[in-house]
């Protein structure tokens, strides 16, 4: 059954779509995928796939308007090459952070990415830790959705930090976080901050609940140029907390986020590879766990019509 399986990558994440094929025990799918000089991009499929059941992974990463018309132009090229059934992955969903309409006049770009995804011919998805949930009902296909938490949780697990506390870094993360807090059977507390404009600036205001004397281990779906994660690190460590632990699933890491990183006194990062963490983004204090089995097992299931909610429970 899984010869009529195929996955094949982008350019985006090539190591990813690699580790994920290893776990499924079948060698990456042959394309072609490159830019011409004219910042055009071209996508030749160089294996039969009629009939097949393709996967693509591909994350909406940097560079990321390249990234998302590449997949999109991939998707095309399968459907006009006559795959049964063309899964987009994306283990990073770009743009998943404008996904409301917050002020006059503004797009909802994140609805705008799933219809491409679709009109381009993908007949699912597949990601993992959108920004908000709310973003599967954007599509008019079936979506399943992976969480890397519980490996950051086990990784967490397995360093028996004690008397550990799990800190939501706003208001909007408290329900994955107090999820954690019951994996590590740790209380929670929570970062009240109020975002200022549309520039990545963040005033943080205050903690709810206790933290003093106590080691904290902050949880975000993303960090982005870290300067949110500095700020709640600066705010603990002003509330007493011992030593600052953080993890996310999407190491976005875009502009001075390493150099904020390196600067700060947060003991470790712990992410997952949704996105390629470059060798020279790769800090003593930056840890990064593998997704590869959780995407390679979601596939298989998928292929095969097993339930993917079951890996969770």
């Amino acid at each position: 059954m899984m010869d009529e399986l195929r996955v094949f990558s982008g350019t985006a994440h090539p190591a990813l779509a690699g580790s994920v094929c290893e776990y499924l025990n079948i060698p990456l799918g042959k394309a072609e995928v490159f830019e011409f000089s004219n910042e055009n991009i071209f996508v030749r499929i160089l294996e039969n796939v009629r009939e097949r059941d393709v996967f693509v992974v591909q994350p909406v990463c940097s560079p990321v308007n390249k990234s998302l018309v590449e997949l999109l132009i991939m998707l095309d090229a399968f459907r006009r090459a006559s795959a049964g059934r063309i899964t987009a992955v994306l283990p990073y969903y770009g743009y998943g952070r404008t996904d409301k309409k917050d002020q006059p006049r503004v797009p909802i770009t994140a609805r705008l990415i799933a219809d491409l995804i679709t009109t381009a011919g993908a007949n699912r998805v597949l990601t993992m830790d959108l920004h908000v949930p709310q973003i599967q009902g954007f599509f008019t296909i079936p979506v399943d959705e992976l969480s890397a938490r519980p490996i950051l949780a086990e990784y967490v697990k397995n360093k028996a930090l004690d008397n550990l506390v799990v800190v939501a870094t706003d208001i909007g993360i408290s329900k994955t976080a107090r999820d954690m807090a019951a994996k590590l059977n740790a209380p929670l507390a929570i970062i009240e901050k109020r975002r200022l404009g549309n520039d990545d600036a963040a005033e943080t205001l205050n903690v709810i609940g206790e933290v003093e004397g106590m080691r904290a281990l902050t949880i975000d779906d993303e960090i982005d140029t870290a300067g949110s994660l500095v700020s709640v690190v600066d705010t603990l460590l002003k509330h007493g907390v011992s030593e600052v632990y953080a993890c996310c699933t999407h190491p976005v890491f875009s502009g001075p986020a390493v150099q904020r990183i390196a600067a700060s006194p947060v003991k470790e990062v712990v992410v997952a590879d949704t996105i390629p963490v470059a060798e020279h983004k790769r800090l003593d204090k930056i840890t990064v766990l593998s997704v590869a089995s959780l995407i390679g097992e979601a596939i298989r299931r998928i292929h095969t019509g097993s339930s993917v909610g079951a890996m969770f429970q």
